[in-house]
Formats: structure tokens, sequence, C-alpha cells
């Protein structure tokens, strides 16, 4: 069986029957056409075993997940062809596993961005005096930047608080999270002083004081949009000189839960507080881990920067 003819009439099909466009042809036929030639011509007569070791070989070298991912993708488009014209009896990618990729690392902020970022953030709510909705949305960031990186709430969590949260001043309070499960959530000081500077000017307001919501809105729901907050937030990044792209209320609960690590919180323990159902959820966080127990043998050990 000539796999060069196959493969010609695999990309006619494609061509004529799907509509593939000139780039994907050529995409198509780059890989079936590497493929071949690492299996020595034999691509049309190839068995799982032969594709499972041609796949292993690009692991070896170095490609991409997402390279072998599109390499297998196009095998079993072929072998699909082959199988339905006849031209085979069996599809021998049908029990190949696809590449495992890496969960992706979360973006984070470093210390220094966040503390310059609620620097920020206070520094405005202590200066902006008037109109007052220059002034609200002032204080309204303060509390809610706070009251993020205290808790590593999720946006939907923090947007939709009670204003109870803010009247009890306690040093926790209970969030109801996702699957509707309760936990505890901390609140610093600092945090606390921007919840009670913001309810002062909440509750002074006749428009927002009657809300059953810390964070009123105009909205359907009737707190604050998490476009809206996550907007604002660019805003006070690109204020502070901080490329909005890198901000966001995901990353600011991702830096609460980096920072803890970094500085000696336990995994578990970050865990219950982000109200991650599954430890493994988590365990994107490990390279914190990692990085802070290398550092720890380099500080500590005390052959660690012994010349020999």
């Amino acid at each position: 069986m000539n796999s060069g003819v196959r493969i010609d009439a695999f990309l006619e099909m494609m061509s004529a029957e799907r509509g593939a466009a000139e780039n994907t042809l050529a995409s198509y036929r780059r890989d079936l056409e590497d493929a071949s030639s690492s299996l020595g011509g034999r691509l049309a007569e190839a068995s799982t075993e032969d594709l499972r070791t041609y796949l292993g070989k690009m692991a070896r070298q170095g490609f991409a997940p997402s390279s072998q991912s599109r390499r297998l993708s196009a095998l079993r488009q072929f072998y699909k062809f082959l199988y339905g014209e006849g031209l085979r009896s069996d599809d021998p990618t049908g029990v190949l596993d696809g590449p495992v990729k890496k969960a992706a690392l979360p973006k984070v902020m470093s210390e220094a961005d966040t503390a310059k970022l609620l620097d920020t953030a206070a520094r405005e709510a202590a200066q902006t005096r008037e109109p007052a909705s220059a002034r609200q949305n002032a204080l309204r960031m303060h509390a809610l930047v706070e009251t993020l990186y205290a808790t590593g709430l999720r946006v939907s969590e923090l947007i939709s608080l009670p204003v109870t949260v803010a009247t009890r001043d306690e040093r926790f309070f209970v969030v109801r999270g996702k699957g509707n499960k309760e936990r505890m959530a901390p609140l610093s000081d600092k945090a606390r002083d921007a919840m009670r500077a913001w309810l002062a000017e909440r509750n002074a307001s006749p428009q927002l004081a009657q809300s059953p919501w810390l964070f009123p809105a105009g909205s359907e729901s009737g707190y604050l949009a998490r476009q809206v907050f996550a907007r604002d937030l660019k805003s006070l990044a690109a204020r502070c000189g901080i490329p909005a792209a890198k901000v966001s209320p995901h990353v600011l609960r991702h830096a609460f839960a980096s920072h803890l690590l970094q500085n000696g919180a336990d995994l578990r323990a970050v865990q219950q507080l982000l109200g991650h159902a599954d430890i493994s959820t988590t365990q994107i966080y490990t390279h914190v881990l990692e990085e802070r127990l290398a550092r720890l043998v380099y500080d500590h050990h005390p052959l660690a920067d012994d010349g020999g």
C-alpha cells in the first residue's frame, strides 16, 4: 500500500468533502509525511505499536504536548479515512492516548506589585473627596482589593458578600462557596479598616443603604458586576504602573495563595482557605513549595555553599 498515494487521496477528500483550507491541508500533509518518513514509508500499514513508538520519539525529542496532540489528531483523521474507504480493516489510533498536558501555572503578582496595588488603592480612598461618585468608587475599590487579598475569595464570592460581613467587625466571616459549602475566611486589620470606611460611605447614601449586599449596584443581581470590578481593577493597576494585562481578580486570588505558601503556610490550610474540594486543585501551587524547599536547603544546609 503506497502511503504517499493514500495521503494524497486523504487530502483530496478533506478538500472536496470538508472544504479544508489550504493552510489546513498543508499542515496535514507535513504531519503525515513526517510520520510516514519516520515509519520508513509504511504509514498506511502502521500498527498501534508503531504509532506509539513514533509518538514517544516525538516526546523524547522535546515536542510540546500541543504539537504531539496535533500530530495524533492528523493520524486519527487519516486512519478514519482509510477505514471508511475499506483500505484498512482497523484503526490503529483507536487505543492511543494523547499526551498529558501539564497544568498551566497560574499568573501570580509579586509581593512588591501587590503592595503597590493596595497602597495606591488606600491612597486614592484617603485623598478622593469630590465628586461623591468618585469618592464612593475609591472607597469601594479599596475595600474590594484589601478583602480579596486578605481572603483569597473567588470573585463571585467577593462581589456577592452580604452587608452583615462588614457590620460584625470580626476577624473571620463565613462565606458560602461552590457546592453551597461554607468555609471561614480571615480578615486582616487593613481589610477590616477598609470595609468600615466603605460601610460608612455606603450607609450615607440612601440609594445604597437599604441593600442587603456589601457592594450594591443597579445590576439585575443587585450587587457589583464582576466585569465592572475587573475593569476598575485593571484601571487601578495602570495608575500604579503595573501592566493591566497582568492583573485580574483571579490573579489576586492566586497571589493570596502563593504568598501564603512562600511564607511558610501549609498546602492543606491553603486548600481550605481557597475552598478547593480536592487537594489536587491546590497542587498547581506546588512549584511555590518546591522553590521554598530549595531555598530552605540552600540557606540552612551546612554544606550548601561548601566549595567541596
